[in-house]
């Protein structure tokens, strides 16, 4: 695989930057064709993740697990997010997961944007995504 200029992961862009894509597995990188995050400019980005679940509450977990996951692998967490973007469905379902979120970003939480939309899914009530600064 290559970036059209014959470099292959991690890509080193003119002696300045590296770029380093995380794979989680998710059915839905294969099929779209992302990764799960990747890491450049000191920053990680984080796909927008899904969970399963039969409430929105435990989907919201479940992203969340997802995310932290890509955060670890890139050496970062949570505790260094800057900006978390939410998609749902139904913005009534969002402020059940506010005990959720809080609680996973501590005292120091991320600038944040609720987005109400359809997903890639009719069954997934609440997407996640994160951009944190590298480890």
């Amino acid at each position: 695989m290559t970036n059209g200029r014959g470099l292959s992961p991690p890509f080193f862009v003119e002696g300045i930057m590296t770029i380093t894509r995380i794979h989680s597995g998710g059915p839905y990188e294969t099929k779209v064709g992302y990764c799960r995050a990747v890491v450049a400019g000191g920053f990680v980005h984080v796909a927008g993740t899904v969970g399963e679940g039969e409430t929105v509450e435990d989907q919201c977990r479940a992203a969340l697990e997802t995310v932290r996951s890509a955060l670890d692998r890139a050496g970062t967490s949570l505790a260094n997010a800057v900006r978390v973007t939410y998609y749902l469905p139904d913005r009534a379902e969002f402020e059940p997961c506010w005990p959720i979120l809080a609680a996973a970003f501590g005292d120091d939480p991320p600038a944040a944007t609720m987005i109400e939309c359809g997903l890639i899914d009719p069954k997934y009530r609440i997407e996640i995504e994160v951009t944190a600064l590298a480890g």
